[in-house]
């Protein structure tokens, strides 16, 4: 980098930068200028694939493909952080300078599989994957009351109060002062003065 008229590598990076943002703006420009501007109704429509419109755009989905989306996303992000660990585990120099480092690396990304392991197992066994579940499990709870307690209760009846605000009617201190009626807005008009 001797020569002052070459660019850095962050400089070609920036330029080609702003060329992709030149051309996409130019391209974006010259479609807004010269396509023609005739809207109709079914221009305006919402496109569904070629299919014809029927109802509305705002569909309701299934939760479920919320769920297997996250399900997706955090696994995928988790790929990432393994294929920066492959390329540094594979590189030569690092374990030549120390071979533990491999042994490091290695058991690092052990405990880092595992863990991903572990959450797949529970999100697996907890049903999250199953699209369709195959049945609904109610928890259930080892008390020590009575089944017989259960029925006394449901067998007592109870009353249902009126849970009405109490209307409490005010009463006056005093008589009421009849006052005089307000007058409303009341125009004055100045007269003309008598010029004789």
């Amino acid at each position: 980098m001797d020569d002052p008229g070459q660019l850095s590598e962050y400089g070609k990076i920036l330029l080609m930068a702003l060329v992709g943002i030149l051309l996409v703006s130019a391209t974006i420009f010259l479609a807004r200028v010269l396509s023609p501007k005739n809207p109709n109704p079914i221009k305006l429509s919402t496109y569904e694939c070629g299919e014809e419109s029927q109802g509305t755009a705002w569909v309701q989905f299934n939760p479920r493909f919320y769920v297997i989306a996250l399900i997706f996303l955090l696994f995928d992000v988790e790929l990432i952080f393994i294929f920066p660990w492959a390329t540094v585990f594979g590189n030569a120099d690092f374990i030549a300078a120390d071979s533990r480092w491999g042994w490091f690396t290695l058991i690092e990304m052990a405990i880092f599989i595992g863990i991903l392991i572990v959450g797949l197992i529970y999100v697996w066994k907890s049903g999250d994957i199953s699209w369709i579940k195959p049945k609904h499990q109610t928890p259930q709870t080892a008390v020590n009351i009575p089944s017989s307690a259960y029925a006394q209760l449901n067998a007592q009846t109870y009353t249902v109060r009126d849970h009405r605000a109490p209307q409490i009617e005010e009463k006056a201190a005093a008589a009421p002062v009849a006052a005089a009626p307000k007058l409303g807005f009341k125009p004055k008009f100045k007269k003309p003065s008598s010029e004789s």
